[in-house]
């Protein structure tokens, strides 16, 4: 793909974009709990607060229901979900904020069998402005922060335009200003990127097979237009205004949080509710306003493999995370989304007692199983699909199905656990948070979004 023609022809359409009007949000968090469909969203709550509590997004008091099919598809993957949210536009599956027309197509590999040659052509669909950018353009300081590789699909639909997901070496040349294939439409830049992948933006090292096979360094090139680039939870703390990068793992997306916190003082990764306040309390320096994307990204992770303890313990770090972010901002000038860009294929089984902990065995209320027709105990999270599915089921105990490394049994089986073609739900709060109501589509949200901040 010609990245002078992608440039121009998105400065061309963020020019003929109606003028921007009062909106009732100075800012915006938009929450991505990536994978967290309505069923994930029931047992993290049952795993946080029980069958009463409400988790902090539930207590915000707008609601809707989203659609989430494809351009093409009735199942969609992460790029197309997430840019329906950031665009207005649906797109075919794989591709990244560009026209409906758009084809996807794969990336290659170089020299050092990574996927860095970009096989996106310039005839192939034309981009279209995100959110992000259309706030950017409006003077406000505008920010991305996941747990996933800062390349994936999520937080790359925020900020750069690809026809394909995989090339991540060409999405982050995208978020570098003044190098070769910056998405000019982001001006000066986003002001505060974190996650993790720092393989996409540095050169290539035989010691991880990783990195960029062209030699750049992304990352001096951002300290050179004056990027602080941070790579610890302690250097993260030290950071008090200006533009930062944060990669916080070398090779790939940040540990779960299980793990994260398992690792006790030897962690060196911020909490994504950590990684959320330093974002606020950077992009609210800004007079005008800003635009925040949060993404719970390892949701989805566990829920392929179908560890749902992982996932859980995830979707919690984002509730979390959810609440810091209300503990910090004023709702009469900003405006808090939180939602799924997808469904999945968990399900909640059986006729558990009231109070049963939501990863163990289906209980009766005298703590004795039920059992399946084969007289074998089975748990009450499980998957329509995925890698474990015994041919012979075993008798289950609860202290194994309570392990963190424990998998959900599954019907069809499949080598990975795929999305669901569900709905999902949103929560809303704060300044111009009543449009949010009803049945959308997603690619709704982007309007209400936008017309919130008045852009």
């Amino acid at each position: 793909m010609n990245k002078t023609l992608v440039c121009t022809a998105l400065l061309g359409i963020l020019g003929s974009l109606p003028q921007a009007q009062a909106g009732d949000a100075k800012n915006v968090i938009l929450f991505i709990g990536d994978g967290m469909g309505p069923t994930v969203l029931t047992a993290t709550r049952l795993f946080k607060v029980g069958e009463e509590g409400d988790l902090e997004m539930m207590k915000l008091p707008q609601s809707a229901r989203i659609k989430t099919f494809s351009n093409d598809a009735q199942t969609t993957d992460s790029a197309p979900s997430m840019a329906a949210y950031t665009t207005g536009v649906k797109m075919n599956n794989e591709v990244i904020a560009m026209s409906s027309d758009t084809k996807a197509v794969a990336p290659g590999k170089d020299a050092n069998g990574n996927k860095g040659v970009n096989n996106c052509a310039s005839d192939n669909g034309t981009p279209v402005p995100t959110i992000l950018e259309l706030a950017k353009a409006a003077g406000k300081a505008v920010g991305a922060v996941t747990t996933t590789e800062l390349t994936h699909a999520t937080p790359a639909a925020t900020y750069s335009h690809i026809c394909h997901r995989d090339a991540a070496y060409a999405i982050a040349e995208q978020a570098v200003p003044g190098g070769a294939g910056f998405n000019a439409a982001l001006g000066d830049g986003v002001d505060v990127l974190m996650g993790g992948g720092a393989n996409h933006w540095t050169p290539y090292s035989t010691s991880n097979k990783g990195g960029r096979a062209d030699g750049r360094d992304l990352t001096q090139e951002l300290r050179t237009q004056g990027y602080q680039y941070v790579t610890t939870q302690a250097d993260l703390a030290k950071v008090g205004s200006g533009k930062v990068l944060g990669l916080f793992s070398a090779k790939s997306h940040l540990d779960y949080e299980l793990d994260r916190v398992a690792k006790g003082a030897a962690n060196t990764q911020p909490s994504l509710s950590e990684m959320t306040a330093k974002a606020i309390d950077l992009l609210s320096q800004n007079s005008q306003g800003y635009f925040l994307m949060v993404e719970g990204g390892r949701i989805d992770h566990a829920l392929h493999a179908t560890n749902a303890k992982r996932s859980l313990t995830d979707a919690v770090a984002l509730d979390e995370a959810v609440k810091t972010a209300l503990g910090k901002v004023d709702l009469s000038n900003t405006l808090i989304v939180v939602t799924a860009d997808h469904d999945h294929t968990m399900t909640i089984n059986g006729y558990s007692a009231k109070g049963n902990k939501v990863l163990d065995l289906v209980k009766n209320e005298d703590g004795s199983t039920q059992n399946d027709a084969d007289g074998k105990p089975f748990t009450t999270l499980v998957f329509g699909n995925g890698p474990n599915r015994p041919d012979v089921r075993p008798t289950l105990t609860s202290d194994q199905v309570m392990a963190d490394d424990y998998l959900q049994e599954t019907g069809v089986k499949l080598s990975s656990e795929t999305h669901g073609g569900g709905d999902v739900m949103l929560f809303a709060g704060g300044a111009g948070s009543n449009r949010f109501k009803g049945t959308l589509d997603n690619t709704k949200v982007f309007g209400k979004l936008r017309e919130a901040l008045g852009l």
